[in-house]
């Protein structure tokens, strides 16, 4: 239990962002005691995967935290980040020490699977509030939204490895969140979309008072 519970919570991290937990584990694995990498996964703490894990978290940082650019980097991060995710859960099946359960040592494969369910149900759902913020804030919330999420990475990451039982209560939230975003955003959507209508009716209630065609039909009928 406790072993699952830091896997979900570190692949729901890469979901946010997959090189925080990434860099995480990796240096944990190597400087302390509190994960122990199977040996298949070992190369996670050598110094080139620390040192590429920081080089691509210092660029998902800049570049998602730019209105447009960001959407572009959530469709690369598709595949990527239930990739990581699912790494990273097989990667901290070591946990299970904690539980005294072997089962997700000796099964991996099933660990990357469920690791990566997570994470790519997580990124969906980040994916999926972004272009609601950015319409309804004009793109400015981007970077907030986008060090909320990074803040929210790093402190599931440690959540997960220290207070693993936290996890549950930290993905309620997050469902909670997510849902009040995409919600909200597709109220004002469709709000904007009624005042438009009706803006238009009244453009064309205007024109009939005053016997004139609104310049939109008139350009039409010369059309035809």
């Amino acid at each position: 239990m406790i072993a699952a519970l830091t896997g979900a919570g570190l692949s729901a991290a890469a979901g946010l962002n997959a090189f925080i937990p990434l860099l995480v584990v990796g240096l944990f694995a190597r400087f302390t005691n509190f994960i122990e990498l199977p040996q298949h996964l070992i190369w996670l703490e050598s110094w080139p995967a620390i040192i590429i894990s920081a080089t691509l978290l210092g660029a998902e940082l800049i570049l998602d935290k730019i209105p447009g650019v960001d959407h572009v980097n959530d469709l690369i991060q598709s595949a990527v980040r239930p990739l990581v995710g699912g790494v990273i859960f097989a990667a901290t099946s070591a946990a299970t020490v904690i539980d005294q359960s072997s089962f997700w040592q000796e099964n991996p494969l099933i660990g990357g699977i469920v690791g990566a369910v997570v994470a790519a149900v997580v990124h969906t759902a980040k994916a999926a509030s972004r272009p609601a913020i950015n319409a309804a804030t004009g793109g400015t919330g981007a970077p907030l939204a986008s060090f909320a999420e990074d803040a929210t990475s790093v402190g599931l990451s440690f959540v997960a490895i220290f207070l693993p039982i936290l996890v549950i209560g930290v993905f309620i939230a997050m469902g909670i969140a997510f849902y009040r975003i995409i919600t909200t955003g597709r109220r004002r959507r469709e709000r904007r979309a009624l005042r438009a209508i009706e803006t238009r009716m009244e453009r064309d209630r205007a024109a009939e008072a005053t016997g004139r065609s609104a310049w939109w039909r008139i350009r039409s009928k010369d059309k035809d």
